[in-house]
């Protein structure tokens, strides 16, 4: 199995991919209203800088999340009928014009999927790791002005149109399937367990990326896709989406502004194939210690493509896919993947 990956420098607002060609979007967006994305709002529209330079939060609130309103109707119109858009997205808390408070950004750009026809699906919420040991903020132990400390983001699921068709039998969902235990862990509305970026990221790309974790795109690119669907992000950053579609064994497109990103993007593929390979061993290892747990008595069916049991038969002809080469092409790179079974594991 062989699959593609596009890296274009460029505008989201002004996507050049053709019309429902995009199976999944999974990204994030600079946040309206977290300060280290200020710059970047101020050069998209001068009216953010005339709003922030007022202390008008409010306005600088709308008028950015009409900038990301553009971005939002080019998914519309890049995705397929029944595709999935997964948007993760912190709200912000800042202090303007000596008032402090919440800006919702995610029942924003809620608001904005739905205006465009799409249907909400249950979201996630996910725990940011963090160092601080101060769980609120304001007046400390006196009441009554003391806040909670924000440490989650959400992922936001959308859906266009009505549930996605497949032909029956479909052998590239069913190779597809995750494990039952998976399942149960990655489709619960609260993630707990998600860690901290890829330490391979040099500090300077995380700062001007604001880079999520790989385990956050790659859990959905498994939940929400099957080989051979083409994965979108339209805020690439660093490329963690395209490096989790890539050891997930999908198609993508990434588009970013910042052309030094892109060309870093070499540097996280170095060790690829066996980056690739410890996804896959972790994976497979986490189900035979649960068969181990479970007893393979209780398990109703043998897998197919390994020497284990699984407790449904929608799992029986999971296979992974492993890296085994990875080339440089004129829009981006093309990446080898082999069959990851019983007999190739060491």
């Amino acid at each position: 199995m062989r699959t593609e990956h596009a890296l274009r420098v460029g505008d989201a607002r002004d996507l050049v991919i053709p019309t429902e060609s995009v199976d999944l979007v999974v990204t994030s967006p600079p946040y309206p209203m977290i300060e280290m994305w200020d710059d970047l709002f101020r050069d998209l529209d001068h009216e953010i800088s005339e709003a922030l330079d007022a202390g008008d939060g409010d306005r600088a609130f709308r008028a950015m999340h009409r900038v990301l309103d553009s971005v939002w109707s080019e998914l519309d119109r890049v995705l397929r009928e029944g595709g999935i858009a997964c948007i993760n997205v912190g709200d912000a808390t800042r202090t303007v014009e000596r008032t402090f408070q919440t800006y919702p950004n995610h029942v924003r750009i809620t608001e904005a999927f739905r205006e465009r026809g799409f249907v909400s699906l249950p979201g996630i919420l996910w725990r940011k790791p963090t160092n601080s040991t101060a769980k609120f903020m304001g007046s400390g132990m006196v009441p009554t002005n003391a806040y909670p400390t924000l440490e989650h983001e959400h992922i936001l699921v959308f859906r266009k149109g009505g549930p996605r068709s497949f032909e029956p039998h479909s052998s590239a969902r069913y190779e597809s399937a995750y494990f039952w235990e998976e399942r149960n862990r990655w489709f619960s509305d609260l993630w707990t367990e998600i860690r901290g970026v890829d330490q391979r990221l040099a500090s300077e790309s995380r700062e001007r990326s604001g880079a999520f974790p790989f385990e956050l795109p790659y859990r959905l690119i498994n939940m929400f896709s099957v080989y051979g669907d083409t994965v979108c992000d339209p805020f690439w950053g660093t490329g963690t989406t395209t490096l989790a579609a890539m050891v997930a064994g999908r198609d993508s497109v990434g588009y970013e502004l910042d052309s030094e990103l892109i060309e870093a993007f070499s540097d996280r593929l170095r060790d690829l194939p066996a980056f690739s390979r410890e996804v896959l061993e972790t994976r497979l290892d986490s189900h035979e210690t649960f068969v181990e747990r479970v007893g393979a008595d209780e398990l109703g069916y043998s897998a197919t493509h390994y020497d284990f049991r699984v407790r449904t038969k929608q799992e029986r002809d999971l296979r992974l896919y492993e890296i085994t080469g990875v080339e440089s092409t004129e829009t981006g790179y093309s990446v080898e993947h082999h069959p990851f079974d019983a007999d190739s594991r060491g």
